[in-house]
């Protein structure tokens, strides 16, 4: 993978911050953008501009099928069996409520559990625990190994007759550790379990093939790979969408309704679409893929685990670094500076024009596992090269109190 060549499709790339280059480290976050997703978006607006599935003449037709298309080259990504099982969102969160508030709270009774892990974000805990509250239901965390990874053998121990779902995200977005869903998948169904996979962290940096994973609902956003902000992707197995409650009704989810409330609801997907969708993030995301898939998702895997690696060799011989997640699969790094307050550590790596995340990164559960309030997070992708990681390594190698003060005074 020629990565100068990548670097040149990302006018990001060649600003500098605070004077200095820009070396972008904070891609679990989200990712720039490349040239062609911008022009994507540029041409929507430049050359269609109608609505999608609204019109009943020839420029709005252009954008029906631009947008279905799309929806297809989606499906063809995941490897999903149809384009109908994918419905657009405005990301993973929304595609995360939707699957708690349409489908959980229709099958959870009391006393019923949904499986989960203290490694989670935000979006995959607190709209189950939501949906767990109003029906009765409860929430139950699978044990973490010494690693933070969720192993098989935890998932079967924590396995019993109220268990009615599981949801994980297939990389965690702070350790960044890889969970075996497949096989998960295989044997949370052999119970009638349903399995929600968070897929924000792995959808941009590997394969997925949810036939092959055999998962019952799958999301991630769009801004994670390259494409748009605010547009992400449900995937659902067709009978459970057929089964879920759409979590918004309006204009364009509905075949038909009268003023006593009869209603009749549009095919899945797009009962599960009101209003106007985002439609130019739909063609950017269709856009990113495409730039992705031309690099091959393999290459990108391989170049991120091969640069992280040489990074985390570096880290372990310094002697000031906290590192929490020394062998996980995946292109996050997530460590402390020692005596060093994250946040603070996280302003002087701004001062030298790196950015990366500081904090809790919305999984605040995962404290107590990690025995610290906070921590850096370094995460890379395709366009992070070997000498952006040596100027990474200088700088936290020179991360002294006395430096990181000398910033603010």
């Amino acid at each position: 993978m020629d990565v100068s060549r990548i670097r040149e499709d990302f006018p990001l790339l060649k600003q500098t911050m605070m004077g200095h280059p820009l070396i972008y480290m904070d891609n679990a976050a989200t990712t720039l953008k490349p040239r062609c997703v911008i022009d994507a978006v540029t041409d929507y607006y430049t050359r269609l501009g109608a609505n999608a599935h609204r019109g009943d003449y020839a420029l709005s037709a252009q954008v029906d099928e631009a947008f279905e298309s799309a929806r297809a080259r989606v499906a063809q990504f995941l490897n999903a069996k149809s384009s109908a099982q994918i419905v657009f969102t405005s990301g993973t969160s929304a595609s995360l409520n939707q699957v708690a508030s349409g489908y959980a709270r229709k099958i959870l009774k009391e006393g019923d559990v949904i499986l989960s892990t203290v490694a989670e974000h935000a979006s995959s805990i607190l709209p189950f625990l939501r949906a767990a509250k109003e029906t009765g239901a409860r929430m139950e965390y699978i044990e973490l190994d010494a690693d933070g990874r969720v192993t098989l053998e935890h998932v079967q121990r924590s396995l019993h007759p109220r268990v009615r779902m599981i949801v994980l995200a297939q990389v965690s977005n702070v350790l960044g550790q890889v969970a075996p869903v497949a096989d998960i998948c295989r044997i949370a169904h052999a119970q009638g379990i349903c399995v929600v996979v968070d897929g924000a962290q792995s959808t941009p940096h590997m394969r997925i093939d949810v036939q092959q994973m055999d998962c019952d609902f799958f999301a991630f956003s769009a801004h994670k790979l390259c494409g748009p902000t605010g547009v992400g992707v449900l995937y659902g197995k067709q009978e459970l969408l057929e089964q879920c409650e759409p979590l918004y009704l309006g204009g364009g989810s509905n075949a038909r309704f009268d003023v006593c409330g009869n209603l009749q609801l549009k095919e899945v997907p797009f009962r599960f679409e009101s209003g106007t969708p985002p439609i130019e993030g739909v063609l950017g995301m269709r856009a990113a893929i495409d730039y992705l898939e031309e690099h091959s998702m393999e290459a990108i895997h391989a170049h991120e685990l091969q640069l992280r690696s040489y990074i985390v060799d570096r880290m372990k011989q310094m002697d000031h670094v906290i590192l929490y997640n020394e062998n996980a699969q995946s292109g996050i790094i997530t460590f402390n500076v020692k005596n060093i307050f994250a946040q603070d550590a996280a302003s002087y790596f701004n001062a030298n024009g790196i950015a990366l995340r500081s904090g809790q990164h919305c999984a605040k559960l995962l404290v107590e596992f990690l025995q610290t309030s906070a921590t850096l997070r370094a995460s890379l992708y395709l366009y992070n090269t070997k000498e952006e990681a040596d100027r990474f390594l200088d700088v936290l190698a020179q991360c002294t109190m006395e430096r990181c003060l000398d910033i603010f005074f």
